[in-house]
């Protein structure tokens, strides 16, 4: 039976409060037994996604401005203009590769459900400005494996986010070579056969038309033993290993969910990114 007395949520809510209180100063006087050598308590306990967000970026003064911001500007906006913000300096300054990668793990885990950390923190591991073939500067986003296809919504925005935040840097668009489109080829048709199924089926065809159209590299470290063939020590990929996580985010997240991407596209007004309409996939039965 429902209950609808206030007072004893209240009560109840508090007493959850005092136990896990309890239990904190508990484990904080057996760490000052020096049986364990960290003297500090791992968890923190915090009370809103804001302060969970700084808490993991390592930002003070984070969990403030998200709150302002929600006041501000349309809650779809928050988490790039909070990137833009961290690009620019607001919460001190960073070079240009530790201020982007920063800044994009800081809008994903606000785009990622309360209660999930392994996206924004572990699923992107590092993001570098690279030159194309006439020395211009882009933006490369490395991804990690493995990268769950059921999370592929927040992959795809991570890349949103990327390019969002190349602007912000003033970098060119990243121009992809014909042997890197053919690398992303061959390595989705390799981890098919050897490793595991995608989400969707994408064809050769239209994997080579979102590469050549990514305004920023998605990449990323070896996932796999497995090795391509073909398409070997290419100067601006750094494994001739599979890339589970770059491939995951190409197929099940830019191409796989490619409506869901038009439609953040549409509501933070991002330019660039209209070829998308013409992509398609189908989804396996």
């Amino acid at each position: 039976m429902k209950n609808n007395n206030p007072l004893a949520d209240e009560e109840y809510a508090s007493s959850l409060l005092n136990s896990l209180q309890e239990c904190y100063e508990l484990a904080l006087e057996a760490k000052k037994r020096g049986i364990d050598p960290d003297k500090e308590i791992e968890s923190k306990i915090v009370y809103s996604q804001a302060e969970a967000t700084e808490y993991l970026v390592g930002l003070p003064g984070l969990a403030k401005r998200m709150k302002e911001l929600v006041t501000e500007v349309p809650i779809a906006q928050v988490p790039f203009k909070l990137a833009e913000e961290i690009v620019y300096g607001k919460f001190g300054h960073l070079e240009p590769e530790k201020a982007a990668l920063t800044a994009i793990r800081t809008a994903l885990a606000i785009l990622t459900p309360p209660g999930t950390t392994a996206a924004p923190m572990e699923g992107i591991v590092d993001v570098k400005i690279k030159k194309n073939e006439d020395h211009s500067p882009y933006l490369a986003i490395y991804f990690a494996a493995p990268m769950r296809s059921a999370g592929g919504t927040e992959q795809a925005v991570a890349v949103l986010l990327a390019d969002f935040i190349r602007r912000a840097l003033k970098l060119e668009k990243y121009r992809a070579t014909e042997e890197e489109v053919n690398r992303f080829v061959e390595e989705i048709r390799i981890y098919e056969r050897e490793v595991g199924r995608f989400q969707y089926r994408v064809s050769d065809d239209q994997i080579r038309y979102v590469c050549q159209n990514l305004p920023v590299e998605v990449t990323g470290v070896q996932s796999d033993k497995t090795e391509v063939t073909l398409y070997r020590n290419l100067s601006r990929i750094e494994t001739n290993k599979l890339r589970g996580g770059a491939l995951r985010v190409l197929n099940d997240g830019i191409v796989g969910r490619r409506n869901k991407v038009l439609r953040y596209v549409s509501e933070i007004g991002l330019t660039g990114w209209n070829w998308l309409e013409n992509v398609t996939a189908s989804a396996r039965q």
